[in-house]
């Protein structure tokens, strides 16, 4: 049964985090941003200091840029090498789950735990995104189930391992790899603040720290000075907790209730169950070790003025363990299966809306030109109706077989369908108008009115954000057009267009 487990699980990894690494377009404006900055990296052959069409960018720390680095060296400057080091990072995270699991309960409570990671719907796309957070995540991981095993081994090795991982999160993110394990062990470890003092301060492993976070930081610093301070650690930090929303990213009290009910689908059901048997959450260190870090990550990142889709998961591996050890108290199979049900319900009727949504969208703006440009096409239509009909097998199944056909089944609606179709609208049209610009050998081409800098990574060159003057090529949204005068169009599709301003005469 254990190696049947492994390669169930090998199975899901890979349609959830590789079969489709290069399947469509970068996403704007993240994995636009992220690649486009690791291309100026490469460009530049500045290794240090991070620009984004040509600005300084410190949004993020620079290990997830030198890993993309590395992989555009080695696979080219693409989807998939830009790609790939979160998928990496996220087996390795699966890996350290299901290992830490197995050890402390057994091997199916963590075949199950790492099948709802690996499954999930939020994970599978951080895990192949472009960005910062699935490396982050792995190292959390690595932190916190490294500590916990100190504490119950009492093996300095594993301490050591702790700090490595923080001061490896902390060159990916910065202070909030530091802030988890912190605050956790911290509450963890209450009535025993002699043993965290002794852990938290221990000398050889604040120098492995230091020796692993603080060289980029110094040198940085160095480079940029007092802009370093204010750009990362002020704004991108502090600010995010403590000012109202940033770029616009402020939700409710409750906004990541929606989240995990969103973000944990086909699972939902099992997240609800274990909901109720909250009480003993904090019946064995372990559970109370566990239970402390998904609600501080959850009750932290909530009363947090910025808020992201992203943040919540940083209290997921935790959470996924807990899942699995109450997946057998579920009763009902029809229960179980319908947020899988209702999921492919959205996604099946969508298409017959199309026409409603796009009359409530102010008409010509950009949401209207990418609803317009939607193609669902047959073959979408009737394999969401299948995966409908499937619902009615799923629930004469076993538990356990239900939820991994319903996982494999989701992941293909996400990752070959859902995601396909609105990249197809989206992104594809900005990715071919870079390459329109890029055959014709366009030069000296300025951004107006958007944000995507995906344009620039395709281009393979920095598009500034200026106002356009007479005889420049500007990249725009097509609702855009209204506000300028005396223009070619070169290259327009859905919500984008790449125009000629004629000089004047």
């Amino acid at each position: 049964m254990a190696q049947q487990h492994r390669a169930i699980l090998i199975a899901i990894i890979f349609l959830s985090f590789y079969a489709t690494l290069g399947y469509y377009p970068l996403f704007n404006l993240d994995e636009g941003a992220f690649s486009e900055a690791t291309r100026e990296m490469l460009s530049s052959h500045n290794f240090i200091t991070t620009y984004l069409n040509g600005e300084l960018r410190f949004d993020k720390p620079i290990l997830i840029y030198w890993l993309q680095a590395m992989s555009a060296s080695l696979f080219g400057l693409n989807e998939f090498a830009m790609r790939l080091p979160s998928a990496v990072a996220a087996t390795l995270w699966a890996w350290l789950m299901y290992i830490f699991t197995k050890k402390n309960f057994d091997e199916k409570i963590a075949f199950l735990a790492t099948l709802f990671m690996a499954g999930s719907l939020q994970i599978s796309i951080i895990a192949k995104a472009a960005i910062a957070d699935a490396l982050l995540n792995m190292f959390i991981a690595l932190s916190m189930l490294s500590f916990y095993t100190y504490y119950q081994r009492k093996k300095k090795k594993y301490l050591y391992i702790t700090f490595a991982a923080i001061g490896l999160g902390t060159l990916t993110k910065g202070p909030v790899a530091i802030l988890i394990p912190l605050v956790v062990t911290f509450l963890f470890l209450i009535k025993n603040l002699r043993f965290w003092f002794i852990s938290v301060f221990n000398p050889v492993g604040i120098a492995i720290f230091l020796l692993i976070a603080m060289p980029w930081y110094v040198v940085e610093y160095i480079d940029q000075g007092e802009k370093f301070i204010q750009g990362f650690l002020l704004k991108h930090n502090i600010s995010r907790f403590a000012s109202k929303g940033m770029e616009g990213h402020s939700g409710p009290i409750y906004y990541y209730i929606i989240v995990l009910l969103i973000g944990l689908i086909p699972f939902t059901s099992i997240f609800l169950k274990t909901l109720t048997f909250i009480k003993e959450w904090f019946d064995t260190p372990l559970k109370r070790y566990l239970a402390l870090w998904f609600c501080f990550v959850f009750i932290f990142f909530s009363f947090s003025h910025t808020k992201l889709p992203h943040y919540v998961v940083y209290g997921y591996t935790p959470l996924f363990i807990l899942m699995a050890l109450y997946f057998h108290t579920i009763r009902s199979k029809i229960l179980l299966h319908l947020p899988y049900f209702l999921f492919h319900l959205l996604f099946f009727i969508l298409p017959f809306f199309q026409g409603m949504i796009l009359a409530s969208i102010k008409p010509q703006s950009y949401e209207y030109f990418i609803v317009q440009g939607l193609h669902f096409g047959w073959i979408y239509k009737v394999y969401f109706a299948l995966a409908l009909l499937l619902f009615f097998w799923l629930i004469k199944m076993t538990k356990e077989k239900g939820i991994i056909i319903a996982s494999i089944i989701t992941l293909i609606s996400l990752n070959l369908f859902i995601a396909k179709v609105y990249a197809d609208a989206a992104e594809a049209p900005i990715k071919e108008a870079a390459l329109y610009a890029k055959k014709h050998k366009l030069k000296i081409i300025k951004m107006y009115g958007i944000n995507t800098p995906s344009f620039s990574f395709y281009l393979h060159q920095i598009t500034p954000k200026t106002k356009p003057q007479p005889g420049d090529i500007v990249f725009t949204k097509r609702s855009q057009l209204k506000n300028l005068d005396n223009f070619a169009i070169l290259f327009q599709k859905n919500g984008v267009a790449l125009i000629q301003l004629k000089d004047k005469k």
